[in-house]
């Protein structure tokens, strides 16, 4: 084996290893609610739950696929997304379905990603934004009850971005190392335990 691919092993496994670190968390805390407002409360949600983890890692292994600039688009249009969602949520109006529609766009990012799924860039930034929609009206309806909601949204937005980079991070090296496979049955194997919580 070539030194280059050893090193791109040892990289590989850190990168798991990193992942496998921040999906603990999200496991123990078993999404515990929405109590702790402010900056910490906001970086710290996104890995309060096994859905939030698989639906942004999933989306940023997605867009590992494109090419250039194009892989930074999808994980942009997921936070633009998200930020509209936010925005239509502030009147704290919660449909009924909510979580059942966030559920299925975990469910649908994964199978894009498993799937190993080639869209034209347009489209599948347009699915992020849609598939973040969800996501962000659940946690705009939270915003307005917390302390300080404004630290709360950017802490969100922050953590929301290191997951989706992260995603894209492992899609690359998964890509590299040719591990796709493995990497797309680790993200389907973990969804189906979210249908047994």
């Amino acid at each position: 084996m070539r030194k280059a691919d050893e090193g791109q092993m040892g990289r590989g496994r850190r990168m798991i290893l990193l992942a496998g670190a921040l999906l603990l968390p999200s496991l123990a805390w078993a999404h515990p609610g929405h109590g702790e407002a402010g900056l910490l409360g906001g970086l710290s949600h996104p890995f309060s739950g096994l859905d939030h983890v698989l639906g942004m890692l999933a989306v940023g292994i997605w867009a590992a696929r494109s090419n250039g600039w194009g892989r930074w688009l999808v994980p942009a249009a997921f936070l633009g997304g998200m930020m509209g969602g936010a925005f239509l949520g502030l009147d704290g109006f919660v449909p009924s379905h909510l979580e059942s529609a966030v559920m299925a766009t975990v469910v649908a990012s994964v199978l894009m990603a498993t799937l190993a799924a080639r869209l034209p860039l347009a489209a599948k930034a347009a699915m992020a934004a849609i598939f973040a929609l969800s996501h962000g009206f659940a946690h705009g309806a939270e915003i307005p009850a917390l302390a300080s909601p404004g630290t709360y949204a950017v802490g969100f937005l922050v953590a929301t971005a290191l997951l989706l980079t992260l995603g894209v991070g492992l899609g690359h090296l998964a890509q590299q190392t040719r591990r796709e496979g493995w990497l797309g049955a680790a993200l389907a194997a973990l969804t189906l335990t979210l249908f047994w919580a």
